[in-house]
Order: C-alpha cells, then structure tokens, then sequence
C-alpha cells in the first residue's frame, strides 16, 4: 500500500479500535488517538521530505495507489500527491496530532469525541490526497458531519446550537452547489470516456477544451459552493460564530485544514479545466476577496470575545488565498498554496491557545481578562507570536506567503488597486486588532479572580503549541522548503490556466462523441460542435 493510503487510515482504523473499548477506559482511548494521529504525522513528514523539489517533473504525482471499485462509472480508489497538496497533506497530519493532544480538555463522552474526531481526520487527509472526484467529495462529507454533531453536543457558548444550525445550513448548501457543479463536469466527458479520475480528466480536457458555454454554467457553481466552503465574503458568516462555539481540537481542525478544501477545489479542478471562465470571474473573486479582508478585518476589531476576534481574522487571511489564486500567475498562486498552508498552522495554534485559556478562566470576554503573561508566560508567549505571525511579521510562514500573493497580484495592473487595500488591510487592520487582543489579555492589571489558573504545565500541554510554531517558523524561516515542492505543480496549474490566451482565438478541437448534449442545454452544443 501506498505511504498515503497508510497516513489517512491510521486515523481512520484508529476510530474502528476505539469502537470496541470500554468507555471507562479513558487512558487507552487517549493514547489510540494519540498514537495514530502522530503516526500519521511521522509518515507525513517522511513523504514530505522523500518528495522531490524543484527537479520533479511538474505532472509527475507520487505515492500514488489506485485500485478500481466501480469501473463502470470510471470510479476509482485513486490517491497521490504532487506539490500542490503534499504540504497540505503535511500541514493536515500535524494539525491533526496537535489538536488530539489538546484533546484533554474534554471531560465528557470522550470515546464518541475521539472517535468522531479521527474519522475528522481520516476524512480530510483523504479529501487532500485524492485524485479522484468521486472519493474527494466523498472524504471531505466525511469530515464535514462530525464537526456538525461536535459543534453541537461539545460546544460552548449560548449561541452554539445557533452556530450548529447556521454552519449545517449554509456548508451544506455550499457543498450540494459544488457537487453540482462536479456532476456537470463528470458529463461533458463522452460516456465512453467518463472517468472521476482529476488527471484523467486534466488530460481529456487538455486535448478537448471544454466549449465556453459549459465553462460558463459549472464554473461559478464551483466558484461559489467551494467559496461557501471557504467562507468568501458575503458567505462567510457562518465561520466566526461557528469557530468561537466549537470546542478546540474541532476549531483546530475545521479552520485550520478542512476550510481549504474549497480552496484547494478551485486550484486542482476549476482553473485548469476551465480556463476561460476562469479569467472572466477573477476580477469578481478578487474584489470580493476584499470584502475578506476589510469587512471580517473591521469587524474583529470590534469583537470583545477573544474566539469570535480570531474567528474573523481567521476569515480575514483567506481573502489573500483568493487574491493569490486571482492572479493566474505562477508567484500568485504558489503564494495562495503557501498561505493555505501558513494559515492552517497559524488558525490551530490561535484556536488550541484561546482553548487553553477558556478551560483555565471559563471565559474569553477581553475586558474580564488581563494580565494573563504574568500567570501564563508560555501560553502567554506563544500567543505573542502567534498574533506576530497573524500580523505578517518577517520569519513567520505567513509573511513569506502573503507577499508572494502580493507580488503575484501587483503583476497584474488589472488586480492593482485591489493588491493596495489589501496590503492596507493585511498590515494596518490586522495589527490593530491583533495587538488590542495581545494588550487586552495578556498586560494592564493582574485580574484578582485568575489567581488559580495553570500555565502549560507538562511536555504533553506544551507539545502541539511547540510543534505549530515550529512549523511557522520553520517555513519562515526556509521558505524554500515550500516553495521548491510547490512551484513545478503551480507551474503546470498557471500553464492550463491561461491557455485560453493562446487558443481563444482559435476553433476548438471537436469533441469525441456528442452524448453530453443535452446535459447543460446550450452550453454543450459548443462542446460537441
């Protein structure tokens, strides 16, 4: 089996273990968590640093392992990473081991947390490795149901069966208008060569563009469901309330890996295959991008809950993935996989840190905090730099990523005034509310009530904080690491993207077959002209 298959099993076997032991057995279930999500970690690591940098031939997946299941409609078991998602799948695995560890808060139900949270898991390590259609929908609504039932039986919080509902609502919606938009384009294949399998459909639609009409109809159905899934502006209020009223590891997990899911969509499906759509819905993505990051950057700085600040700034930082992916160019979109992958480690450190302190104080109303670094110097530290990585700050992955999108986006004079704000929005919103959050908790008078809280005492508490802003620093650091894994995939992505510069004024090659013409109206008859 393929080191893939055996990352997002681990999990995924871990879960049928905890089934069958005894619910008082706390300990074991613990350390079955623990144990698979840092296996699955370690193997992660080991693919990452196996995977070859900027010598690997760009359409040139790895690990790969595809076994047919229903060969009639061309579905496959079909795994393997390239360099757009093998740090995704890193940055998911060690996501994942972090926010079991922070696991020990819950005191109650533990065995059917754990096991939800490991099928969470299984779920989107799986979405991210795979390479057929079918089985990455299927994966990523194998994470999304958990966090539904998490959200909602472990929550926190008055409003958090309104969160529940509102983030059922509207990530439903969201993946149903996705799914749509995947069926569509499973049916502008000629039946005879219907196949889930993305590089397979990559290499149909590289010899047979699809017609413009058809690019038309699915391209925004994938452009708005995975948007829903991502939280793009105006489609994105279900995300704050619903991180600051789920329970940590959730938050870690949902808002950190799984949110990219839709983001990862539009870079491995919808920009290459659909071209020419593409360039006509960036301009409106890139504007509404900046309802990202000046709306949800405007409204943190009014928040008063600690969670519900960093739930905005959390929706904020993915207006600069969308400005990335805008770009169409080469730096752009290897900046917007940089900065999906700096934010995941980055949004579970700020989740797994507020986590800490509601569990010590039972609050994360501002005003009632105070003074927290004198009792809590490592999690008050660690929450130093994470607001410091939040901000931008040279030497934190984030810093690396967004001015990669940047540089991507002032290359296109079309995205200029819009690459302006955001600059404005990254660096003067973003630490205005990030260092308000740091005052406001962290210095000023010592609150009498907070006398008994607790630091990060042991190794086991302090390890999934060491381990995130490790890996923050590390790519910081040697951004490199990323970049020489990312930019031989991007380059190929950008390549198909931008094809139609070159073949729009041409007539399109025929299309094998004419079975798809009553699939989207109109649109079709392009196609099989």
């Amino acid at each position: 089996m393929s080191t893939l298959t055996y990352i997002l099993g681990w999990p995924l076997l871990a879960a049928v273990v905890l089934a069958f032991v005894p619910r008082n057995y706390r300990f074991v279930m613990r350390l079955v968590a623990l144990g698979a999500t840092a296996i699955s970690a370690l193997l992660a690591i080991k693919m990452f640093l196996l995977f070859p940098g900027a010598e690997a031939n760009a359409d040139g997946y790895r690990f790969v392992q595809q076994l047919p299941w229903v060969e009639s409609l061309g579905i496959s078991y079909f795994v393997g990473v390239d360099g757009i998602n093998v740090g995704l799948v890193l940055m998911g695995a060690i996501v994942a081991f972090a926010a079991a560890c922070c696991s020990w808060e819950i005191k109650e139900r533990e065995k059917e947390f754990y096991i939800l949270l490991l099928v969470m898991t299984g779920g989107i390590l799986g979405a991210f490795a795979s390479l057929d259609l079918f089985f990455f929908y299927f994966f990523h609504e194998l994470a999304l149901v958990p966090t539904f039932i998490m959200i909602g039986v472990w929550g926190r919080g008055e409003q958090k069966n309104f969160a529940t509902f509102q983030i059922t609502l509207y990530l439903s919606v969201g993946a149903l208008i996705a799914l749509a938009g995947l069926i569509l384009l499973y049916l502008q294949v000629p039946e005879a060569q219907r196949t889930f399998s993305i590089p397979g459909l990559v290499a149909f639609f590289h010899e047979n563009p699809m017609g413009p009409g058809a690019q038309r109809i699915i391209f925004p159905l994938l452009l708005f469901g995975f948007g829903i899934l991502v939280s793009l502006w105006p489609f994105h209020s279900w995300a704050p309330l619903g991180y600051g009223s789920a329970p940590s590891p959730t938050a870690m997990l949902h808002a950190g890996v799984l949110k990219k899911f839709g983001l990862y969509g539009l870079i491995r499906v919808a920009l290459p295959l659909m071209p020419e759509a593409a360039h006509g819905w960036m301009h409106v993505l890139a504007w509404l991008c900046l309802g990202n990051i000046l709306w949800c950057g405007l409204t943190a700085m009014r928040q008063r809950d600690l969670n519900l600040l960093v739930g905005n700034s959390s929706v904020a930082h993915m207006g600069f993935i969308f400005l990335g992916i805008a770009s169409l160019n080469l730096i752009g979109v290897t900046g917007a996989v940089f900065v999906m992958i700096a934010h995941g480690f980055l949004a579970a450190l700020t989740f797994g840190l507020t986590g800490h302190l509601y569990h010590q104080t039972g609050t994360l109303e501002m005003k009632q905090l105070g003074g927290l670094l004198r009792k809590l110097p490592f999690i008050g530290a660690a929450l130093v730099m994470a607001a410091m990585a939040g901000c931008g700050l040279p030497g934190f992955a984030n810093f690396a990523g967004e001015v990669s999108v940047f540089f991507g986006a002032w290359s296109q004079p079309a995205l200029r005034v819009v690459m302006v704000l955001a600059v404005w929005g990254a660096f003067i919103i973003g630490a205005v509310y990030m260092l308000r959050a740091v005052r406001t908790v962290l210095h000023g008078p010592e609150q009498a009530a907070w006398a008994g809280i607790a630091d990060a005492g042991n190794l086991w508490r302090k390890l999934p904080f060491v381990v995130l802003l490790g890996a923050l620093i590390l790519f910081g650091f040697v951004p490199r690491l990323l970049t020489d894994k990312i930019k031989p995939a991007a380059e190929q992505i950008v390549a198909m993207a931008n094809t139609v510069r070159d073949t729009s004024a041409t007539e399109h090659p025929p299309m094998a077959g004419s079975q798809t013409a009553s699939l989207v109206g109109d649109a079709t008859t392009e196609v099989t002209r």
